[in-house]
């Protein structure tokens, strides 16, 4: 086994596109096309973390390996802590590539982007963000913004992340919920309370800033689209058909 390895974490419980990871993409699963991407960024071996049998079954069937864990984990993170534990015991994967079970559309040379920053040996956890270019997300809640140092030309060192509306000169940075993970940090995470600043954002990765844990992102080059509405879902088919 490499030392990393990629994990999408895939629940069918998604209130606004109900049994999102199995809706048909050009003859495949969601799943199945997020399962392609990662295997395409060509970095370690690729299992998905399910609470549904019939996730297991669609990706099996296309060849790939998927992974029971329980229904109940509040959070992605702890899905996939579960499934690297299942999976190795042995403690042979040193890295643990966390990507969203709703990017289909996502650039694997991206994927494989995120691993970039764990080159420092300070830094714990490594994510990825573009510059935003559009005024709208500005201010838009639902747009996550990275604030940090810019330490090289595409990278950053993580101080804070926010839905506040961007203010001042820029650039500005659009967070991508992609996560690659040291294994100790990973643990580490999951066995910390929710900060009150997590709390209040609503957003998973200030626990780990909170905690004085490092957080490096990579820049990248556009925001891929999260597959959350049928309208979504559309305009997916329409990206992987060109």
């Amino acid at each position: 086994m490499s030392d990393v390895i990629v994990l999408i974490p895939a629940r069918m419980a998604a209130t606004r596109l109900p049994g999102k990871p199995l809706l048909d993409i050009h003859g495949a699963p969601m799943i199945v096309q997020v399962l392609r991407r990662a295997q395409e960024a060509k970095i370690g071996e690729v299992v998905v973390a399910t609470d549904s049998e019939a996730v297991l079954a669609a990706v099996e069937k296309a060849g790939g390996r998927a992974v029971m864990t329980s229904a109940s984990h509040p959070s992605g993170s702890d899905r996939i802590h579960e499934a690297i534990t299942e999976i190795d015991p042995e403690r042979r994967v040193e890295i643990v590539v966390n990507v969203q079970g709703d990017l289909p559309t996502i650039a694997p040379h991206d994927i494989k982007a995120a691993l970039a920053p764990l080159s420092r040996a300070a830094v714990d956890i490594a994510t990825l963000a573009a510059e935003i270019r559009i005024a709208a997300e500005l201010a838009n809640p639902n747009v996550v913004k990275v604030i940090g140092e810019r330490i090289e030309p595409r990278r950053l060192h993580a101080t804070a992340f926010t839905r506040a509306p961007a203010a001042g000169p820029g650039p500005h940075w659009h967070h991508i919920g992609l996560y690659a993970y040291r294994r100790a940090a990973l643990e580490r995470f999951v066995s910390l309370p929710p900060s009150d600043n997590e709390r209040r954002e609503k957003l998973e990765q200030l626990r780990a800033l909170d905690a004085g844990m490092r957080i490096d992102v990579a820049i990248v080059d556009s925001v891929p689209l999260g597959v959350d509405t049928p309208e979504d879902l559309d305009r997916a088919r329409e990206m992987l058909r060109r």
